[in-house]
């Protein structure tokens, strides 16, 4: 080929072709930036490790206690976020020789079509998709939570967002959605936490036992670096993980299912244990019925099934949920997407789940 043409082929005109249905591109801060201006202190640090111990010891059978991931189904309020992390805070010391209590601090939310899709994508729940910012405020929000003391959890749903706060996270799941993905499965391959896959929609036990294995592999892929770059990851392979059952075409959580999903989880090399949410498919999406499942679950630990290392729980500091309706003031800690159990409902819950791994124990 001549000069000429390879100039003219280096220049080709591609608009044609390429980037149609792209109407904007923004510059993105880089994760190493964040963390600079936002870094976690040698406390934070502690709680995150102390913590992840905790829950890797309930996943290895070293602990007895029960792993409680609560909280909202979503965070969109810093304050209202806070208020209920020192509610939970101050009920640590009378629940931890039973529990290991974690707070949910969801910011991303998988939407069937369309929707709020989380604080980080649109922190001012306006559509102005103001994601620097969202990031900035969900990571201060998970260093003013762990500053308490307060384990943190969270679903990964985009595949860049743990690099901005990872480091700050004791548990993860990867939701029903993505279970099923590979780029989600060698993500929890190389996270730093103990990671829980739920079931498939459909209800389906074996997408997720799947995942483990998948996420227990090394993999390589690839992604961006803390300083904003392209890079091949190699990962050493996640053993900290477990299935999440949370329902599908019917509930999941009965003693019979918790059979089928440890048989099923036994047949595959892995080992026989689940968390159970009791929010989503298994209340039949009805909030208040978390309370009666995560009895019936009680129970079936109080009667010495070892299997239940974890419960689910969707709890915000008001019952119910509303709807972001522009120029319509929101209601006071009450959910912006999934209808949660108040506070004053989830109390006697964790009593109750408490107790229960105490009667286990005898």
């Amino acid at each position: 080929m001549s000069a000429s043409a390879l100039a003219t082929a280096g220049t080709h005109d591609t608009t044609r072709i390429d980037d149609l249905r792209i109407r904007a591109v923004r510059p993105l801060i880089i994760p190493a930036l964040l963390e600079e201006s936002l870094p976690a202190t040698d406390a934070v640090q502690a709680t995150v490790e102390a913590s992840r111990r905790a829950i890797a010891d309930v996943l290895h059978g070293r602990d007895d206690r029960l792993i409680v991931v609560v909280g909202p189904c979503s965070i969109h309020d810093h304050d209202q976020a806070m208020e209920y992390a020192r509610r939970l805070r101050a009920e640590v010391p009378r629940l931890q020789d039973a529990l290991i209590p974690v707070m949910r601090v969801y910011f991303e939310k998988p939407r069937t079509t369309v929707g709020w899709k989380g604080y980080i994508n649109d922190p001012h729940l306006d559509g102005s998709f103001a994601i620097n910012e969202g990031l900035r405020m969900a990571r201060q929000l998970l260093l003013d939570v762990v500053s308490l003391g307060l384990p943190a959890g969270t679903e990964f749903l985009d595949l860049l967002s743990p690099q901005f706060t990872s480091d700050l996270v004791s548990w993860a799941a990867i939701g029903a959605r993505t279970t099923e993905s590979q780029s989600h499965r060698q993500l929890a391959s190389g996270l730093s936490c103990p990671v829980g896959f739920k079931n498939g929609t459909d209800g389906g036990v074996k997408v997720a036992a799947d995942a483990l294995l998948a996420a227990r592999a090394e993999h390589a892929f690839m992604g961006m670096t803390k300083m904003g770059q392209a890079a091949i990851f190699e990962t050493r392979g996640n053993q900290d993980t477990h299935v999440i059952l949370r329902g599908g075409s019917r509930p999941n959580y009965s003693a019979a299912d918790v059979d089928a999903a440890c048989a099923l989880l036994r047949s595959s090399g892995l080992r026989e244990q689940v968390m159970i949410d009791v929010s989503h498919a298994n209340s039949s999406k009805q909030h208040a019925r978390q309370v009666l499942v995560a009895g019936e679950v009680a129970d079936q630990i109080a009667a010495g099934d070892a299997r239940i290392t974890g419960l689910m729980i969707e709890s915000h500091l008001n019952e119910g949920r509303q709807d972001i309706v522009p120029g319509q003031p929101l209601r006071h800690g009450v959910s912006v997407t999934d209808a949660c159990i108040a506070w004053e409902q989830t109390v006697p819950v964790l009593e109750r789940l408490a107790q229960a791994v105490r009667q286990r124990r005898g």
